[in-house]
């Protein structure tokens, strides 16, 4: 086994390298780097989104975490993905996003916002809630990795972090956005066959489909007996907060909402919209109804429990569901979960340094900064966190008393979506949004986040603080979806009661709209030619 996962790790390394030297070319200026042009296809772009939203972290920790919480009803949090995070993105942010970012040229969130609103103050703003909190997102894609390959070598967890970071490093340097675009349909690819071979394998290991479930439904474990097997599971609202919490938050990311930026034309969003709702059905929703059958595995020597609560480390659930599983499986895994993890640390990386390249750096610099020099600095700022996020990860590992990197992890998204997304959204389609409506927004997504954090660090009980708030605080995640769900009704109560935009920037935002073009047949059907005759 141990031969063959290194033939196939020797052959995907090899293959990522390659594609960042053939992409050099079309990462010489800015607007190459950043977003490829605006120039990449409906392929590219749809797996470059799926695989930035799905890591190791969805595969190795929330499926098995899930999974041994809500049972086989865990699979519509990946459902969820598909339709709310993938399927209505694309309809609803989709074509508007790029029209407009095309229009005022941004190549990052912060500086859409410091376009669309006219406000230094609110790029510096938005650059700032990046820096901080993409940081130990980044950082959490490592995990998972180390049990994983402790299936197949015995090797310092460091060492396997060290290889993913430079190789990661490596062919985004090379070659930017075009590379990372690449590389995500190459590991896309290998994370379809592989969800689909573990799915098949877990199963018929169990038995086939039938017996599984039949097994499943007689646990009973913190719940009655069934309800790992049931359609809503034991806790229908707790599932809820969770398909919330990670189907709509993409529409805040910025790694995510980029992905808008670069696509070439709206014929490519209509196909794009398939495809990558496609692939979160398979991918998403294989890796939670995978986790779902976790508890099948207790007993199991991997499966190692958290002495204080008494309940599983889930991050152990999947890779002792996977121990038991033919060599050759085992070996697609691997490269599975290393496709998921770089696929997403790309992403980020390359949004963490644009971002504070393009809205923070060059804005300070009392120097010009050309194109090349531009490039270059992002280069160094991609080594720069790929070096930070990797050792943290080296140090949460090696320090499982440092709770203050776990718990920043966990706030992340909620953070970044809680902050970012109503602003996002209803910037694209509303006139009537204002400055100071933005700016709350900011405010009430990272106080929630940041109060979270402390709650869960100091171990603060919530118990006494009533039904709703001791719910809400009970976990980032709960608190998460309330800060994306407030900031949809904060936006546009602040902006009724301050003053209003200038109407001189509003019209031009929304004139990118009114533009008419002109596009062949092939490409856009907007008129009944026999109507023309």
């Amino acid at each position: 086994m141990k031969i063959l996962t290194v033939i196939l790790l020797v052959l995907f390394f090899a293959l990522m390298i390659s594609v960042g030297l053939y992409s050099r070319q079309k990462a010489t200026d800015v607007n190459g780097f950043v977003l490829g042009g605006r120039s990449v296809g409906p392929w590219l772009t749809a797996f470059a989104f799926g695989t930035s939203y799905f890591s190791a972290v969805i595969f190795v920790g929330y499926a098995g975490q899930f999974g041994w919480n809500f049972g086989l009803s865990s699979t519509w949090a990946g459902l969820g993905n598909a339709f709310i995070g993938s399927l209505l993105a694309w309809n609803i942010l989709g074509r508007r996003t790029r029209v407009m970012t095309q229009h005022y040229d941004a190549k990052t969130m912060p500086d859409f916002f410091g376009k669309r609103f006219d406000s230094k103050s609110l790029k510096i703003a938005a650059s700032v809630i990046v820096f901080i909190f993409l940081i130990p997102y980044t950082a959490s894609l490592y995990n998972g990795l180390s049990s994983l390959f402790g299936l197949v070598f015995d090797i310092p967890y460091w060492v396997v972090i060290a290889v993913m970071a430079v190789l990661t490093g490596a062919y985004v340097i090379f070659g930017g956005y075009m590379a990372t675009a690449i590389n995500d349909f190459i590991q896309g690819i290998i994370m379809l066959f592989g969800i689909a071979a573990v799915i098949i394998s877990v199963v018929a290991q169990n038995g086939g489909l039938v017996e599984a479930m039949k097994s499943l439904s007689a646990i009973e474990g913190d719940a009655w007996a069934g309800a790992y097997s049931s359609f809503l599971g034991p806790d229908p609202l707790a599932l809820l907060f969770v398909v919330i919490l990670t189907s709509l938050g993409t529409w805040g990311l910025p790694q995510m909402v980029g992905k808008f930026y670069a696509i070439k034309s709206e014929n490519d969003i209509h196909k794009g919209t398939v495809i990558s709702t496609v692939f979160a059905i398979i991918v998403a929703g294989g890796c939670y109804f995978l986790g779902g059958f976790g508890r099948l595995y207790e007993g199991n020597p991997l499966l190692k429990i958290n002495e204080a609560t008494g309940k599983p480390l889930f991050d152990t659930i999947v890779p002792a569901m996977l121990s038991t599983l033919p060599n050759f499986v085992i070996a697609i895994v691997i490269v599975l979960v290393l496709s998921a993890s770089m696929s997403t640390l790309s992403s980020l990386v390359l949004t963490s340094s644009s971002t504070f390249t393009l809205d923070v750096i060059k804005p300070m610099s009392k120097k010009d900064m050309d194109e090349k020099k531009t490039v270059l600095i992002m280069r160094l700022f991609i080594v720069f966190f790929i070096v930070v996020s990797a050792v943290i990860a080296i140090i949460k590992d090696s320090n499982p008393s440092v709770t203050f990197i776990a718990q920043m992890m966990g706030v992340s998204w909620g953070a970044l979506a809680g902050a970012f997304l109503a602003p996002f959204l209803y910037s694209l389609y509303s006139k009537k949004v204002t400055k100071a409506s933005v700016a709350v927004c900011f405010v009430w997504g990272c106080s929630i986040a940041i109060f979270q954090m402390v709650v869960s660090l100091a171990k603060i009980s919530v118990a006494g603080w009533g039904p709703i708030f001791g719910y809400i605080f009970k976990s980032s995640i709960n608190s998460g979806v309330v800060a994306m769900v407030g900031g949809l009704l904060i936006v546009p109560l602040i902006s009724l009661f301050t003053k209003k935009p200038d109407p001189s920037v509003v019209d031009d935002a929304f004139s990118s709209y009114e533009k008419t073009i002109t596009v062949k047949a092939k490409d856009s059907l907007n008129y009944d030619e026999e109507e023309t005759k």
